[in-house]
């Protein structure tokens, strides 16, 4: 019963088709026509747990309509980790459906021959950019994504080329990358074309297929090949990136196609060729740190100046200092010698004063010798030669 309404839906063209009063495209009207993620997801599990559609979010990009996990989006919670390794992430099991491909004509820019889906892991601040961003996974495999997250801390001028202060777009209220070539490339649209793509933002009328095929692909090609200096989008002085390691096997095995034929009811061929398992995990819950440096600061600078100096300045009064020591030691022996001298000068005119005294014994002998007074001066003037 359920494959018969779901071939019921298919055959209601009705559902497809533009209104009666159609008046231009519409995001409702996009919306209906990408894959319903209904459909193509056929299980769902976070850390061993259950999910489910209401987990994923839809966003518009050059692809179409895409999916997003764990958004935030609506105000809902955002689901954290707790361990990293293969099992305590997101585990998809998805149907890609190539049987509602469109088909192919004729070879254009934007023909594609892939069958698969695209995936890219970024932060919730940052708009999807899975255009360019984004990594291939196959039907008929399993995928194994490990990522780390990456945090990368710049330097604005004059040291480096990122944007310090947050530059404000029309769009979006994060500064990123992706965020400002967005911005510019929704602008540049809408001046040119006065519509605007569907994955682009705003409030300007969604452009008619003839306006996308005659004028804003053109316009788009024109800004990449020659227009480029009108986007032109600094890198963040901070930014998160996630490393991705990709490594598959291939599904469904042996021993387990027929237990997948017999429960999504598809024969082998359809599995291989449409089913696919995505599995992404963090390594580890670590993240790595990537900072920009300063060569050489003026701090740094003038540092090795002052060290310089210090170093030969230093050497020099050292030298000077040495040479004032010898000064001052030759010269303090010079003194000495000078002072040795008068000191012996000294003691010699004390010895002869000592005689000059005489004549006061002399007269004390005077008094108690009976002596004649010639002989006594002159034994007096004998002592006193």
């Amino acid at each position: 019963e359920p494959r018969r309404q779901w071939f019921r839906k298919l055959a209601d063209f009705r559902l497809f088709l533009p209104p009666r009063h159609f008046e231009g495209i519409s995001a409702a009207f996009m919306d209906r026509l990408g894959h319903q993620l209904e459909d193509m997801l056929l299980s769902c599990k976070y850390r061993g747990e259950l999910c489910g559609p209401h987990n994923f979010s839809s966003v518009f990009t050059k692809y179409g309509k895409c999916y997003m996990f764990n958004s935030g989006e609506d105000g809902k919670p955002l689901l954290t980790t707790v361990k990293g390794g293969t099992g305590n992430g997101l585990e998809i099991m998805l149907d890609i459906q190539q049987d509602e491909y469109l088909p192919i004509w004729g070879e254009t820019e934007e023909t594609t021959f892939e069958a698969g889906v695209k995936v890219q892991i970024h932060s919730q601040s940052e708009p999807p950019f899975i255009q360019e961003l984004g990594f291939g996974v196959a039907p008929g495999f399993q995928t194994f994504v490990a990522t780390q997250e990456q945090r990368l801390t710049y330097l604005p001028p004059p040291w480096g080329e990122c944007r310090s202060s947050e530059m404000g777009l029309d769009f979006f209220p994060v500064y990123s990358i992706t965020a400002c070539r967005i911005d510019c490339e929704t602008r540049y649209i809408v001046e040119n074309c006065n519509c605007r793509m569907v994955h682009m933002p705003g409030d300007a009328p969604f452009c008619t297929p003839e306006q996308h095929k005659e004028c804003a692909e053109p316009a788009l090609g024109l800004l990449a090949e020659k227009d480029s200096n009108y986007c032109l989008c600094r890198t963040p002085c901070n930014l998160t990136r996630y490393n991705k390691e990709l490594s598959m096997v291939k599904i469904p095995s042996k021993t387990s196609a027929k237990y997948l034929e017999k429960k999504f009811n598809k024969s082998e061929k359809y599995i291989s060729e449409n089913i696919l398992v995505l599995d992404i995990f963090f390594e580890a819950l670590n993240y790595e740190t990537i900072e920009q440096k300063k060569a050489y600061e003026v701090a740094a600078l003038l540092g090795d100046i002052g060290g310089q100096m210090g170093l030969f300045i230093g050497a020099s009064i050292l030298t000077i200092l040495e040479l004032f020591d010898y000064i001052y030691e030759l010269i303090k022996e010079k003194l000495l010698d000078l002072l040795g001298k008068e000191e012996d000068e000294g003691s010699h005119d004390e010895n002869v004063s000592t005689c000059d005294t005489m004549p006061n014994h002399s007269e004390t002998i005077s008094h108690t010798v009976n002596v004649p007074l010639q002989t006594a001066l002159g034994t007096l003037e004998e002592i006193a030669c």
